[in-house]
């Protein structure tokens, strides 16, 4: 199942079209849904041939399966990597990934703003097995580069990171990284591929948690990689097939269907990104907003070279500190409290007692992980609803 679209279409016609054709059994539009376990041979010669490898084909859905693979082949032509794999969440992905670089002995870099199971995966499980790491600030490339060691082996970074909204330049980074001969793994769940391309930037790999804007409805949790085809092939056949953090083919199915409105959605909830954000930071109640597409925001020159749009997650702290934001998310009522980003429905959380609450509080603190920090994730409303509904919430 390959794509007849050439990469010189555009990424809204590549959204629609890549690695997906009309089923040429049944002339059906939409790509069925494989849901099978394992797959027949015709003859045992042919069994025998396609788990040597001569023979193309389906095995077992562990090891690869025709919706999963027209996924696959959709982010790959959109990343404008060699090869895709998808994972059954955005930690197995990451996991994959990080325990086919490293071994025993290791030292991995990483952001030191980053999700909080991220930096529980480093330091807990990649720990047991003798991997050491480092967080550093990759907005200070002098750091990074300071921070390499001769037995490092990769650095893995966000950009925009979760939840401080702090970028990295990633060209820069892949300098460094490149010069120490270390893998660069950028994770682009906040952007997609439809508002950055880490791989064109140097990056080596690119991770995404595709429950959020590959989905883009909340109703799938996977993940995604992509990078070169000699990598993904290791771990398509170690971390993948071994561990076994397969996505099922119903879940692949609803990725599909997501990332065919992946651009238009995208484009909103950049819009309504950037007015929301407008707003907080005119709002007497709020002390500070982090949105790169704001002026004030650090990195704004990096985020207009960096980035086609400025997407649809951004973090403020209200005056009165932690307190106050809890009564302001108590006090929502379009948005809901919940955690994860990317959904159809504006989201609000609290990184210090939620999604990093695993982060030890100094750490939290080194990285810019404040008690009042409040995370929000526009969603698809009407942009003058959801103000409507903050500015009632911040009033209370």
């Amino acid at each position: 199942m390959t794509s007849t679209i050439e990469r010189l279409a555009g990424l809204g016609t590549r959204c629609v079209h890549a690695g997906q054709r009309p089923d040429p059994q049944t002339g059906s539009l939409t790509t069925p849904i494989y849901q099978t376990s394992t797959f027949v041979f015709e003859s045992a010669e042919q069994g025998a041939a396609r788990f040597a490898g001569m023979e193309p084909g389906y095995v077992y859905t562990r090891l690869g399966n025709p919706t999963t693979t027209a996924l696959e082949e959709k982010m790959a032509d959109l990343e404008g990597g060699d090869k895709a794999l998808a994972f059954g969440s955005g930690m197995a992905a990451i996991a994959a990934v990080l325990m086919a670089v490293c071994r025993t002995g290791d030292h991995i870099l990483y952001g030191d703003a980053i999700y909080g199971c991220t930096h529980s995966l480093i330091h807990d499980q990649m720990a047991q097995f003798g991997v050491s790491a480092t967080a550093v600030d990759c907005s200070n490339p002098a750091e990074v580069a300071a921070a390499m060691r001769p037995e490092t082996k990769v650095l893995l970074l966000e950009t925009p990171a979760n939840p401080t909204m702090k970028l990295a330049d990633i060209e820069q980074m892949a300098d460094i990284c490149h010069a120490h001969g270390v893998m660069l793994v950028v994770d682009n769940t906040f952007m997609s591929p439809y508002l950055q391309h880490p791989l064109a930037l140097g990056a080596d790999v690119v991770v995404h948690s595709a429950t959020k804007y590959i989905s883009g409805h909340g109703d799938v949790i996977a993940g995604i990689v992509v990078g070169p085809r000699e990598f993904m092939d290791r771990v398509h056949m170690t971390t993948l097939k071994n561990i076994g953090g397969v996505i099922g083919p119903f879940e692949a199915w609803l990725l599909l269907r997501g990332l065919k409105t992946l651009h238009i959605r995208m484009d909103r909830h950049s819009q309504t990104g950037m007015e929301v954000a407008r707003f907080l930071e005119s709002h007497p109640a709020v002390e500070r907003v982090w949105y790169p597409g704001l002026a004030s925001h650090p990195q704004h020159d990096l985020a207009c070279r960096q980035m086609d749009g400025f997407g649809g997650v951004l973090t403020f702290e209200v005056k009165g500190g932690l307190e106050a934001g809890r009564r302001l998310m108590n006090a929502v009522k379009l948005a809901h409290v919940a955690v994860s980003l990317g959904d159809a429905d504006t989201l609000i959380q609290h990184p210090a007692s939620m999604t990093h609450a695993v982060v030890p509080p100094e750490d939290r603190l080194k990285a810019g992980i404040t008690d009042g920090l409040v995370r929000l994730s526009v969603g698809l409303e009407d942009v003058h609803d959801i103000i409507a509904d903050l500015d009632q919430a911040l009033k209370s």
